[in-house]
């Protein structure tokens, strides 16, 4: 029995040895670390996963380029892409105030920016490439930035036009020979147009928008058509519908060398309307840490290059080489008219709102 005792004894001091052995093989500081560790990737995840909701007016073929790189470069996180006309974007944004349905605002012209920065509707945020960004092209208080430059410039169907045969500048749009030839993108919910519309208006006296109205009487007499939507306007472009349309140049030349569009552009002689096309934080953001990741990645140097080479984006980083631009880019002076952008942005709702109830289909 005294030996029996002895021999348990025995056993329950070698476990106990064993036991001791374990816990100081994975204990102490190396347990510690563990637990760094698993925090630390804990954290890497929780910033590089979840979900992102993006509401654009970003044309779908670059949407689908961007996103898949972006998802290449952080597979976890679920990015939710709700496409629209980029007023439309501030109009939603602006009904949704009260419980954002979006974290990130892709695309839209620096006027509705402007509006939704003054309305509380933007987060501010100073991302890393902030110095590399003019002041004209920004926010002062980071609530928006500026993506890239888009000069609004006259469209033709180059199969029926000849870059030398078409309307050399904005006025020679009136000329009574083009009439029933211009087919217009619907003005209201593009930003493109309500920017062209606003800068005509611009051109002929800010102060007093008459003779502006009076200019976009004339347009709308040689107007054959309000397309729809961008797709609806390049397909009745390309049936011959009609020759001219007013459009950014970034999408003509997608269209053109990417799509075999009969497309090709003029720049007006007296000089475009640049839009800033810019993106911005909303306020509120369920997911605000995961879009202040897609916001650096979209303004990456690498990310811009690609983009100037695919889809033809100018941006406004100002410190890419312009020697690593495609020699599209190399072949386009830049010359802008001279506009007050914060004026545009203050009368822009109250011109389009007058075009639209006085002007628009009444001047045939």
């Amino acid at each position: 029995m005294f030996r029996k005792n002895r021999l348990f004894v025995f056993l329950i001091m070698a476990l106990m040895l064993i036991l001791s052995a374990c816990s100081s093989s994975t204990g102490g500081g190396n347990e510690s670390s563990g637990e760094k560790e698993n925090n630390s990737s804990g954290e890497k995840a929780a910033e590089n996963s979840g979900k992102l909701v993006i509401y654009t007016a970003r044309d779908q073929t670059i949407v689908d380029q961007v996103v898949g790189m972006f998802n290449e470069k952080y597979p976890d996180i679920q990015v939710d892409v709700l496409t629209m006309g980029a007023q439309q974007v501030l109009e939603r944004i602006r009904g949704e105030k009260s419980n954002p349905q979006a974290d990130f605002w892709w695309g839209g012209t620096q006027s509705a920016f402007m509006t939704g920065a003054a309305e509380d509707l933007l987060e501010s945020f100073k991302p890393s490439f902030d110095a590399s960004i003019q002041p004209e092209h920004k926010d002062a208080e980071g609530r928006w930035y500026g993506e890239m430059l888009l000069p609004e410039v006259i469209m033709i169907n180059s199969d029926m036009l000849s870059k030398e045969e078409a309307p050399q500048d904005w006025d020679d749009l009136l000329d009574p020979k083009w009439k029933d030839q211009i087919i217009i993108r619907g003005v209201l919910a593009s930003g493109t147009m309500r920017t062209i519309y606003s800068a005509m208006i611009h051109e002929q006296g800010a102060d007093n928008p008459e003779a502006g109205y009076e200019w976009l009487k004339k347009l709308d007499a040689n107007t054959k058509e309000y397309a729809q939507d961008p797709t609806n306007l390049y397909l009745k472009l390309a049936r011959q519908e009609g020759s001219l349309s007013l459009w950014n140049l970034q999408d003509i030349l997608l269209q053109k060398n990417e799509h075999n569009q009969p497309f090709d552009f003029v720049y007006p002689k007296s000089g475009a309307p640049i839009l800033v096309d810019a993106v911005g934080l909303v306020k509120g953001a369920k997911n605000l840490e995961n879009a202040k990741v897609f916001y650096e990645f979209l303004f990456d140097p690498e990310t811009r290059a690609t983009l100037a080479e695919d889809l033809y984006q100018i941006p406004t980083r100002t410190d890419i080489d312009t020697d690593q631009m495609p020699e599209w880019f190399k072949d386009i002076e830049l010359k802008s008219l001279d506009l007050d952008w914060e004026v545009m942005a203050e009368k822009e709702a109250e011109w389009m709102q007058h075009w639209d109830e006085n002007i628009k289909g009444k001047n045939k």
